[in-house]
């Protein structure tokens, strides 16, 4: 049983992970235009949110229900490749500017219209938001939902690799730029190779085959600071984007020295580091952070608590997420081949469910490929 995975980030890395899981003797190749650190694909630049919730306002119900499907599959994926600190569920903040709290009191009323779950949506005063978060004193109201968490993307593309370099029949072609992909062959510079199956996970870089394929520009900061301790992920309302702060412990642990200086943190300055993101731009310019994108960012942080104002700016990511017109997901299974993509912004909430999702449908599973 010979597989081809010709994209080698976040959705590429799950379907392996998943294959291996059911099925060991399944032979892997995964062919990248990049090196299989994954340094430049989206789901390292990403923050990992899991947050069904704040995607309600402006996403269909479908993300709602298979974002809470990914929740509960994460666990077993992250262990699986022994990261088992990488998973935090101790729910989302969610606060606002003073001028913008009528803004989030209606988006938590829509919310609580669209879903049943949504009641369980926790008001917070001033008082009950100093004893779950003290360093969010500053703040009179927010809302706190308990159910949702975050994956410390980072980490899960670095132990990924070192898992599937356990595996003698995982194999990277790195730098192997995919040329076409039909069902069971794959054709690079190098010529055709031919498969049992091959996945095409490969983001944008499918778009010669999806003519309504997209890019949406992203982009995060990472800081490091020594007195702030906000433990979990906190979501600021902004008129242009869905903010947040993701908090991220030291940031590299677990993480050789190589693969951290790649993704420009140090490992021994022992501050708390915070994941600070993401703007939303309909371009597939991937240039550096822009002047107006860093003062955004960087000035809700501040809004966020003042000590802020003598944090470091040790990184800046950008990165552009596949998008369909309706931002929507999309599987398509024929024989010989499954194409998954357009995961938008919400690659860590939906990758799991998806790909769970595209090997249940029948034409996969009647070939014998999942025991």
């Amino acid at each position: 049983m010979n597989i081809a995975i010709a994209g080698a980030g976040l959705v590429g890395r799950v379907v392996a992970l998943n294959l291996l899981r059911t099925n060991p003797d399944i032979r892997i190749t995964f062919f990248d235009k990049d090196s299989k650190e994954g340094i430049s694909a989206a789901g390292f630049t990403a923050a990992g949110m899991l947050a069904p919730f704040a995607e309600l306002e402006t996403a269909e119900s479908v993300i709602f229900e298979l974002g809470h499907r990914s929740i509960a599959l994460w666990p077993a994926l992250l262990k699986e490749v022994g990261l088992f600190d990488g998973y935090l569920q101790k729910g989302t903040v969610i606060t606002a500017h003073p001028q913008d709290m009528g803004e989030l009191e209606h988006f938590i009323g829509m919310l609580q219209s669209k879903v049943n779950a949504a009641a369980h949506i926790e008001v917070l005063d001033r008082e009950k938001m100093t004893t779950l978060e003290p360093d969010l004193y500053t703040h009179q109201k927010g809302f706190y939902i308990p159910s949702e968490g975050v994956v410390d993307a980072q980490r899960f593309m670095a132990f990924s690799v070192n898992y599937f370099n356990r595996y003698a029949s995982v194999h990277f072609r790195e730098y192997t730029s995919v040329e076409k992909i039909e069902a069971g062959k794959v054709y690079t510079k190098e010529g055709v190779e031919e498969f049992d199956w091959v996945f095409d996970t490969r983001g944008l870089g499918a778009k010669e085959y999806f003519d309504d394929l997209r890019g949406v520009r992203g982009e995060v900061l990472w800081v490091e600071a020594n007195d702030i301790d906000i433990r979990r992920p906190t979501r600021l309302m902004h008129p242009r984007y869905k903010l947040y702060i993701v908090p991220r412990g030291n940031g590299c642990e677990g993480i050789d020295l190589e693969y951290c200086k790649a993704c420009k943190l140090s490992q021994t300055s022992g501050y708390k580091r915070y994941i600070i993101g993401a703007t939303e731009i309909e371009s597939e310019d991937d240039s550096p952070i822009s002047v107006r994108s860093s003062m955004e960012l960087l000035s809700a942080l501040y809004t966020l608590h003042p000590n802020f104002g003598e944090a470091r700016v040790v990184n800046s990511e950008t990165n552009c997420r596949p998008a369909f017109k309706d931002n929507l997901p999309r599987i398509e299974n024929t024989q010989g081949l499954t194409r998954i993509n357009g995961l938008y912004r919400h690659g860590y909430l939906l990758a799991p469910a998806i790909v769970e999702k595209a090997l249940e449908e029948g034409v996969f599973q009647t070939e014998g490929f999942c025991k």
